[in-house]
């Protein structure tokens, strides 16, 4: 029996190849339109159920009725010509005439049906898999042989846009790894290396399409699409599963999620994670807003757990094997939270659901929450309270920490790295100030959790921050002396709760301004704008420039240009480079000359305060000055009003560019 079946398999083909055989000679040496229409029909009512009727009206007598005489296979006869077509080499072979010859001298010709009916045909209701393995090299098919590449790259840009998108191909493609592995163990290397190679392919499209592609193509459109019909493919199948037993095994991960995670990973490696998690954000919150999240902290977490909609959010992060882009994914989920201004309970759920298995069993991932998020990285203080809260705390903002059966040595320990780093002089006096107000936030957050007994505990955490608190004092900086302050008022209430320490007026109350009066961008870069303004203001003496054609004109005009001054110079003042080489003539902000001196009593007329005139346009040879610094670079990028300045920074940037690829 299973000798007649692979004879007849190869039999069938054969029987293919001689048909694709046929109808590309048929198609080379077509004379009319109508004949490579026959052709591609004889070889597509074979392999699809199509009706003939419908092409017959677009041709003429002779080709109608060759048309409407071909008999209709069978459809087990069907079926096993549509796999031997695409599993062998007929689809490649064909697909090559079709993308080339085809697109190029005769698809411009074909009336919308036929061109839906026996060309869209071979791609859209072929394998996903295997489409987009043949479909994607053509996108940048080079002008061989005659071929029209402008006609040939549209057309496949134009069924890509088809195959991927219109009819959720790369959904399809996820369906088709779902069956063909079933679990990540059972996965060999060879179906691994299918699935990693296709999420290659399919994430590289925006970078092979043409810049007059359709906009669908773009970068954060593409990405944006295939994201929604992933993520709702996952979503729809955890919502019909039955077989709860098979359903929720921790570990297994099947193909589907497989391929996903592959995607999602390619997609960050690309710079698009932002277009990423504004879709997987909104979808895992209104899943957690779904329970009542009173609950104790057990029972929610076997409710989740339990729960068909959350196994995707749960085995999502498992299915990301690329270190890299879990990161991205971990720090995008913290500013998109930040952006939603969710509750510290609702945060702290949804850190929990996407990460609570990746986070016990794997050290880098937990590595990453308790030593990169709170040393090297800068978030929001909201986003560093969610931190503190799922991986240090490890218990819900609103869970009573007495009553849990928590390991409370994890937490000590964190208290003690985060003190040490903090009480280093050279922490002081090298690292940025941002950063210096993120890691003391961490470390007054974490003492605002300790009692005295969990103070006792630790070897020298009041040692380190008493001398932390000592360095800062001497700091001749404000911000840097407000810090020690309030961490010394925060150990303080750690001791002896009803003596708090007051060693700044600002530490008067029950809560402490963590953000230090600074504003946090979402991207998580802390701005020092307030105080650089301030310290111009102490140290610059105001000017204001007044035409000496307008005698009746407002100070409020030369007010304008004053500020704009001082804006530009605040601007430059928060991009200099901490191990630039500065000049110190860049930091002489007055410059009064003789003659403005001389033509004080000329202007006295139009200014009340007497205010000496000045120019504060740039002299033309120092808007030539060739960049030197990256910083200059940066500078010149930021002024939108000086056209020639962004051009000449956007060429160095563009040499810097091909010259590193």
């Amino acid at each position: 029996m299973e000798g007649d079946s692979n004879r007849r398999r190869r039999e069938v083909e054969t029987r293919v190849l001689e048909k694709v055989g046929e109808v590309t000679t048929a198609i080379k040496s077509a004379k009319h339109v109508d004949q490579v229409i026959c052709a591609l029909h004889s070889l597509a009512s074979l392999l699809f159920p199509l009706d003939s009727s419908l092409l017959s009206g677009i041709l003429d007598q002779h080709y109608r009725e060759e048309v409407l005489s071909i008999k209709a296979p069978s459809a087990n006869e069907r079926g096993d010509w549509w796999q031997a077509f695409y599993r062998g080499p007929g689809f490649s072979t064909l697909a090559r005439i079709l993308l080339l010859d085809v697109a190029s001298d005769w698809l411009a010709c074909f009336p919308l049906s036929a061109r839906k009916y026996v060309y869209d045909i071979f791609f859209v209701n072929g394998p996903a898999a295997e489409v987009v393995q043949t479909l994607i090299p053509f996108l940048q098919q080079d002008g061989s042989d005659g071929i029209d590449v402008n006609a040939v790259h549209s057309n496949t840009e134009r069924l890509v846009v088809l195959c991927l998108i219109e009819n959720n191909g790369v959904l399809q493609i996820a369906g088709e790894f779902g069956i063909s592995c079933q679990s990540e163990d059972s996965a060999d290397d060879c179906h691994k290396q299918t699935l990693s190679r296709i999420a290659q392919l399919v994430a590289s499209i925006p970078d092979k399409a043409r810049l007059r592609a359709p906009t669908s193509l773009s970068s954060h459109s593409f990405f944006k699409q295939i994201t929604i019909q992933l993520l709702s493919g996952a979503e729809e199948r955890d919502s019909t599963l039955s077989d709860k037993a098979t359903t929720f095994n921790k570990f297994e991960i099947d193909g589907t999620l497989l391929f996903t995670g592959e995607i999602f990973s390619r997609i960050c490696r690309r710079g698009s994670s932002d277009v990423l998690l504004s879709e997987v954000v909104p979808r895992v919150l209104r899943h957690v807003r779904g329970f009542s999240l009173s609950s104790n902290e057990a029972a929610l977490s076997d409710v989740f757990q339990s729960n068909p909609g959350s196994e995707v959010w749960l085995k999502l992060m498992q299915a990301i094997k690329d270190p890299y882009a879990v990161e991205r994914m971990s720090e995008q989920l913290l500013h998109q939270l930040a952006i939603e201004r969710v509750s510290d309970t609702e945060a702290y759920w949804t850190l929990w659901l996407l990460f609570n298995r990746i986070f016990n069993h794997q050290m880098s991932i937990r590595s990453l929450f308790v030593d990169k998020f709170l040393l090297w990285k800068v978030f929001p203080v909201c986003c560093l309270r969610w931190i503190l809260q799922f991986a240090i705390f490890e218990f819900p903002p609103d869970a009573d920490p007495l009553s849990k059966d928590h390991d409370i040595q994890g937490f000590l320990d964190t208290v003690q790295r985060l003190a040490a780093v903090w009480s280093k002089k050279e922490f002081v006096q090298s690292t940025p100030m941002e950063q210096q107000a993120y890691v003391t936030a961490a470390v007054g957050l974490c003492l605002e959790k300790m009692s005295k007994e969990d103070l006792d505990k630790t070897k020298d955490v009041m040692h380190s921050i008493l001398q932390g608190v000592s360095c800062r004092l001497e700091s001749p900086t404000d911000l840097v002396r407000k810090m020690a302050s309030c961490v010394a008022f925060m150990l303080s209430k750690v001791i002896d709760p009803t003596n708090p320490l007051y060693l700044d007026e600002s530490c008067t109350g029950d809560t402490i301004d963590w953000e230090f009066g600074l504003t946090t961008p979402v991207k998580g870069t802390l701005s020092t704008s307030t105080f650089a303004e301030k310290d111009l203001k102490e140290t610059k003496t105001s000017m204001t420039y007044v035409p000496k054609e307008d005698p009746n004109c407002k100070l409020k005009d030369g007010l304008d240009n004053n500020v704009k001054s001082r804006k530009k110079k605040i601007s430059e003042f928060k991009s200099i480079d901490p191990d630039e080489i500065i000049d110190p003539a860049t930091l002489n902000y007055e410059s009064v000359s003789d003659q403005d001196d001389d033509n004080a009593s000329e202007d006295s007329d139009c200014s009340s305060d007497s205010l000496q005139p000045y120019d504060l346009s740039d002299d033309d040879n120092d808007l030539k000055t060739k960049f030197s610094q990256l910083v200059d670079v940066a500078g010149a990028l930021r002024k939108s009003d000086d056209a020639d300045g962004v051009e000449r920074a956007l060429d160095v940037v563009e040499k810097l560019v091909r010259a590193f690829t």
